[in-house]
């Protein structure tokens, strides 16, 4: 019987940077297997590349300790980033005025697919290997 291939989430809000600045790092690691997409975001020299770092390693430790998937075989199979609330905030200018202006932040979702761990099969009970052992 193959196993068959499973999806796992994980979903960041409210992340504190624009959304098009978080993408540019998303477009990096979109499609590649877990353990490279890690890799590659340890290098990037973007403030982004942290949240959506653990944005995968959430993802990675839902698929293994909660569904039981193999961790090697796991691949990022949909990473979107997606507009989060504004805040919105004033900034002092001259004469006394003003100027508004909103804080943008981001959603981050992360998908993972991979195969299920083998089962393993129950070990004999001791006292079975005791009687196995005396009936010889």
């Amino acid at each position: 019987m193959a196993a068959t291939p499973q999806k796992v989430r994980a979903y960041i809000k409210g992340v504190d940077l624009a959304p098009r600045k978080v993408s540019i790092v998303a477009s990096l690691v979109r499609n590649r297997t877990v353990a490279d997409a890690l890799v590659i975001l340890e290098h990037v020299p973007r403030r982004s590349a942290q949240p959506i770092k653990k944005a995968i390693e959430s993802a990675k430790a839902n698929a293994t300790n909660n569904h039981g998937l193999d961790g090697k075989t796991l691949v990022i199979s949909t990473m979107s980033v997606t507009v989060g609330n504004r805040l919105k905030r004033f900034k002092p200018h001259m004469r006394g005025m003003a100027l508004p202006f909103q804080k943008k932040t981001s959603n981050i979702l992360v998908e993972v697919t991979g195969t299920e761990k083998p089962k393993k099969k129950p070990a004999a009970k001791p006292a079975e290997k005791a009687e196995k052992k005396e009936s010889k």
